[in-house]
């Protein structure tokens, strides 16, 4: 059987509050996600979701346990070793965007490719944001000249700029109207189709329901996990691909 993309043993995060007392955050968690899956971790605020991420997402260490990333021990490694790991392998989404206010959405999508060895920085941004769906007449704008919708698109353009092995996404919708929360959730959905394991964690039920598995948190722990298949009218009808000239094609 295929070592599962991440595999998390017994994770726990104990955090000190006020030097004596402790927050558990996390009980010893065990989770694998495999490669290619859709996953959605639910749960309500304080319920340890995010922590999970940060701890799947080589954000954070566990207090306790062990999290292994395509077989790599990566609890262990030291924080240099952890941002090499972060900025080849995996890709991030927050619920703010988390764009530079005075930088180009382009440039925005160029950051991650600054600390790679990759050539044609600009033509691989240029590619991640029509994957995307992003109008290029549009990548010379700066955060504040665009909408919810394209400011995290650009966000989830650079999250997917470096190829990475899986993508997380924080309450990507969280900040955004109904209408462009499912554009961006079909998105996912059509990244994912292309064979792109991607982790969303959300509160909301409705977010959840485009997810082909859903992990639920309850007082930092698993609740239930199980697989989910969206309903008719969530599905999208395939992936996006590229074609030589970089047209996008659904």
């Amino acid at each position: 059987m295929a070592e599962p993309l991440i595999r998390a043993e017994a994770i726990a995060k104990v955090y000190t509050k006020d030097g004596r007392a402790e927050v558990v955050a996390l009980h010893d968690v065990s989770v694998t996600i495999n490669r290619g899956e859709f996953v959605a971790i639910v749960g309500v605020s304080g319920s340890g979701k995010s922590t999970l991420m940060n701890l799947l997402g080589c954000l954070d260490r566990p207090t306790r346990g062990e999290i292994h990333l395509e077989g790599t021990l990566v609890s262990a490694l030291d924080d240099e070793a952890l941002a090499v790991v972060r900025n080849q392998k995996i890709g991030f989404v927050f619920q703010t965007f988390n764009l530079l206010p005075r930088t180009t959405a382009l440039e925005n999508v160029e950051l991650p490719l600054l600390y790679s060895t990759r050539r044609d920085v600009v033509g691989l941004a240029r590619r991640a944001l029509e994957a995307v769906g992003f109008p290029l007449d549009r990548s010379r704008h700066h955060p504040g000249e665009l909408s919810g919708g394209q400011q995290q698109r650009v966000a989830i353009a650079r999250a997917i700029v470096n190829d990475p092995e899986i993508v997380f996404a924080d309450e990507p919708t969280g900040n955004l109207d109904t209408q462009s929360s499912a554009e961006i959730m079909a998105l996912f959905q059509r990244l994912n189709a292309q064979g792109r394991t991607v982790v969303v964690v959300t509160h909301e039920p409705d977010v959840a329901r485009y997810a082909r598995r859903i992990i639920r948190i309850s007082d930092g722990a698993i609740a239930q996990d199980e697989a989910n298949e969206p309903p008719a009218e969530l599905r999208q009808p395939g992936p996006i691909t590229m074609s030589a000239s970089n047209e996008v094609r659904r």
